[in-house]
């Protein structure tokens, strides 16, 4: 903050909004839109996408190892509820820890669906979230039962 001399409410922004995938991308944050400018060609939102992909194959990884193997991963959130593309990105380069992608399966969006290969020694699963409920009921859970029931 000094050297460029940000204010608090600068360097929140700069940290917040233009870093990370919209500052390798230098178009967006959000992934519909990267994906749609790698598929025309934009080679800093493929890099962006690529690089995403890769982290969170590295956290697949050493969770692999630091529980000394997997009989799953399920893949969830926006991104991977929806993204058919991103998943084939995450995917590919785990299949030495035993992780096959079927490419058909994997075709399915907003469904809970097993997208791994049948004879994929991990299975692959994507199961959509729905934050909104949980939300609620840890809403709920934090007021107590007396609050809730009046």
């Amino acid at each position: 903050m000094r050297k460029e001399g940000f204010t608090p409410a600068q360097m929140d922004t700069y940290m917040n909004k233009e870093s990370g995938i919209y500052g390798v991308s230098g178009l967006s944050s959000d992934f519909r839109d990267l994906e749609e400018a790698a598929q025309d060609g934009h080679e800093r939102a493929a890099l962006a996408l690529d690089v995403y992909a890769y982290r969170v194959r590295r956290y697949i990884g050493a969770y692999v190892v630091a529980l000394n193997g997997v009989d799953a991963v399920v893949l969830t959130a926006g991104l991977a509820e929806n993204s058919v593309l991103m998943r084939r990105r995450i995917i590919t380069g785990l299949e030495c820890l035993g992780m096959h992608l079927d490419p058909l399966r994997n075709e399915a969006l907003g469904e809970e669906a097993e997208i791994s290969t049948a004879h994929s020694p991990v299975k692959i699963f994507v199961i959509p979230t729905n934050e909104e409920l949980v939300i609620a009921r840890e809403t709920v859970e934090s007021l107590g039962p007396e609050t809730v029931h009046g």
